[in-house]
């Protein structure tokens, strides 16, 4: 079975995010074999709050190029947590 930290990698902090911190929604960097459920479950043991919903969204990697040779950066998995009303989690500005 895989720990909590293990599953959750980090929040991720952007101006998006920062926007859907308003609607009670969350950004995290997952595993990418990680599923709904497991992401729940890791968010809930984390964070200490109760998680309405999940959503994940596959990220593909980017191709970079460093003078002659052409590369990718990894595919990575992101996920949008809603939590329940009067619920937050405390994000340090």
């Amino acid at each position: 079975m895989k720990h909590a930290q293990d599953i959750v990698r980090g929040m991720i902090r952007t101006e998006k995010g920062s926007i859907m911190m308003a609607a009670n929604k969350y950004l995290f960097w997952v595993d990418k074999s990680a599923n709904k459920i497991e992401i729940r479950k890791a968010i809930e043991d984390i964070y200490k709050v109760k998680v309405s919903e999940v959503n994940t969204v596959m990220m593909r990697g980017k191709s970079k190029r460093v003078r002659y040779a052409v590369g990718k950066t990894p595919d990575w998995k992101k996920a949008i947590v809603t939590l329940k009303e009067g619920q937050k989690i405390d994000v340090a500005t």
